[in-house]
């Protein structure tokens, strides 16, 4: 399993981006796992990720608390599938892109800037895989 933490746009915030690089580097420990820059026009996300699992971020999505989050990761390395989370940029996600989705995830109610939705989301990756090695980190 490969978790890809995909992003439409570039990183406005070097210190943002630079926590959410720190958490990606931090779960190569256990397992494959890279963050890039995507152009949705330029980037055929679907062609490249035939079998992966598809987690796209959207306020109108799915809430998961950490234990589910965790679930999600878990299912996807059980079935060997790659695991890709797809945070949108300042207008959302493509909308030829959203129907395609295998969940549609919110990670709260309320709006943050894209670069804080990257930490977020990676810090939950990293919670996720450490819990499931059993390392103390998640406690």
């Amino acid at each position: 399993m490969k978790i890809h933490l995909l992003y439409c746009g570039k990183p406005r915030d070097r210190r943002a981006h630079g926590m959410a690089e720190e958490f990606i580097l931090r779960t190569t420990r256990y397992l494959p796992c890279e963050m890039r820059e995507i152009r949705p026009g330029r980037y055929d996300l679907f062609a490249r990720h035939t079998s992966a699992t598809r987690v796209f971020l959207d306020p109108a999505g799915r809430s998961l608390d950490s234990a589910g989050f965790t679930a999600l990761v878990s299912r996807a390395g059980m079935e060997g599938r790659d695991l890709v989370f797809l945070v949108g940029g300042a207008d959302g996600l493509p909308a030829e892109w959203r129907s395609r989705a295998d969940l549609l995830l919110s990670l709260s109610p309320m709006t943050f800037p894209h670069e804080f939705a990257r930490v977020m989301l990676a810090e939950q990756i990293y919670r996720a895989v450490t819990t499931l090695r059993g390392h103390p980190y998640p406690r």
